[in-house]
């Protein structure tokens, strides 16, 4: 059965116990086609934060009813009619017209923050024991509003990555982690037994969902000694949920260079997620929009691309956010956001050699943020008009392209004392650029984002006919090849 035929759910019923939260996902490599173009093209998205997991920067008004120190959802658990306080922002906060125009900018995928807490419905253990245990009934309604909102993404043509946003007892010290404290009480063993509890249940029940693009395993934990061994024996766990196919994303806790090393081992699909912020530090604040432009263009992007050859690596986390205090008090407004725009337009050009990213974040209720909100970024030009910025034309002949790099692939090695084999490299090629023309062809017109992992796809289908041998590295030099020649001739 090939990777783009249709399967059956074999799932059995439940049972009994943590039986009826954790049902095997199908192991074999085959996945719906509708499911395969939305979890391995390249992500365009945006991130709908403050919307289950909050912020008080964000949802300015919500927190207003929230008790001291006013900086967490643990705040919000805390004030006067809080289940129903939470209930009718979760209700509102994203409605049919943010999706609308989310699909109209371009956008094909959201990023949607949720915290362990939000659980306390549909599997009352996963608080137990946890800071949240008292507030369980404020979230009770919250897990059907999540399914809710994948299912109304879906509709939209949107891939949704779950990210796993406030694990209990917080992963950082920030308000965004769940707790005001600032205080990272994560690797308690309590924490971390709430921590195993809600993943499995989110891998088992998000695996199988056809707009479910990936679970990201903790949103930008606190780097620690302990965390590498934590996210192999937590992907451990939870593959036999998944299948080795489903999309895991892990933060890079801001050691890309490591983490990226670490994924590019595995042979399951594991993606790095990397957030890219310049507006923080004293260094930052001194440099304007134009500038760090140039930095991240001739500094950070040289290492990153080449980050980005070793494993799938995203920018989960970015936006159009500078700090002005460096500008003179009467710089225009106009001069304001054409600092921004500079500072969009490289980062975009650099994402776009990633294999995904989103901005932070769709909106603020505050008048306007162009820094932050993509509503106002985007009326401000400072975002493009539309995240597809190139358009399809008609590519040249297969035939011919494949000639010629099966040519040179071969004059290569057997130039330097390699067996080359015509046949595999031959075989990836057209694989390569007939699965991307799929891909282009697709609603939203996405490349392939993640190439290694849907290439490694197709070398086990090849490797079924008995005719890979040991020549599994020729398939992969021609798989890329075949993708990267359709892609140059198809986009402009």
């Amino acid at each position: 059965m090939g990777i783009l035929d249709k399967i059956k759910d074999l799932s059995k019923p439940a049972v009994s116990g943590d039986q009826q939260y954790f049902q095997p996902s199908p192991t074999s490599t085959s996945l719906p086609l509708e499911q395969s173009l939305k979890r391995y093209r390249k992500q365009r998205g945006v991130n709908l934060g403050s919307w289950f997991t909050t912020e008080d920067w964000l949802a300015t008004e919500l927190y207003k009813h929230a008790v001291e120190p006013r900086g967490s959802d643990f705040d919000l658990a805390r004030a006067p009619n809080a289940k129903a306080l939470m209930e009718h922002h979760w209700d509102t906060w994203i409605t049919d017209s943010d999706w609308e125009w989310i699909r109209s900018k371009g956008f094909n995928s959201v990023r949607l923050p949720i915290g362990y807490y939000h659980l306390a419905g549909v599997w009352p253990d996963i608080v137990k024991g946890t800071d949240y245990a008292p507030y369980a009934d404020v979230y009770e309604g919250a897990w059907p509003r999540i399914l809710n909102a994948i299912d109304r993404a879906g509709r939209y043509g949107l891939g949704v990555l779950v990210d796993f946003h406030a694990a209990a007892g917080a992963q950082n010290t920030d308000g965004h982690s769940g707790m005001s404290g600032g205080t990272v009480n994560f690797w308690d063993k309590s924490n971390l037994k709430s921590t195993a509890l809600a993943l499995r249940f989110l891998a088992s029940t998000l695996a199988p969902n056809p707009h479910v693009i990936g679970l990201e395993l903790l949103n930008e934990p606190k780097n620690d000694s302990r965390l590498q061994k934590w996210y192999e024996s937590t992907i451990d766990e939870l593959r036999p949920l998944t299948g080795p196919d489903f999309p895991i994303y892990v933060s890079d806790a801001w050691d890309t260079n490591w983490y990226a090393q670490w994924a590019g081992r595995r042979s399951d699909f594991i993606v790095v997620d990397h957030h890219l912020y310049r507006c923080f530090t004293p260094e930052d604040k001194a440099i304007d929009g134009r500038g760090h432009a140039a930095k991240l263009a001739h500094e950070f992007a040289p290492k990153f691309i080449q980050l980005c050859g070793q494993a799938p690596i995203v920018v989960g986390e970015w936006s159009a956010g500078l700090d002005d205090s460096g500008l003179p008090p009467d710089t225009p407004a106009s001069e304001r956001d054409a600092q921004k725009r500079a500072w969009v337009t490289a980062q975009l050009d650099l994402y776009e050699r990633a294999a995904g990213y989103w901005f932070w974040t769709l909106k603020t209720d505050r008048p306007w943020d162009a820094g932050w909100s993509a509503y106002n970024a985007s009326q401000a030009e400072i975002l493009p008009a539309s995240m597809v910025r190139r358009t399809l034309r008609q590519p040249g002949d297969r035939t011919a392209a494949c000639h010629q790099a099966c040519d040179a692939h071969c004059a290569y090695w057997g130039a330097h004392g390699g067996k080359p084999n015509a046949h595999v490299f031959n075989s990836a090629f057209c694989r390569g650029w007939d699965d991307a023309a799929m891909f282009l062809r697709s609603e939203g017109q996405a490349e392939i984002g993640f190439v290694t992992p849907w290439s490694r796809h197709r070398r086990d289908e090849f490797a079924q006919s008995g005719q890979l041998g040991d020549d599994a590295w020729q398939w992969d030099h021609g798989f890329e090849q075949g993708v990267q020649a359709l892609t140059a001739q198809a986009l402009e």
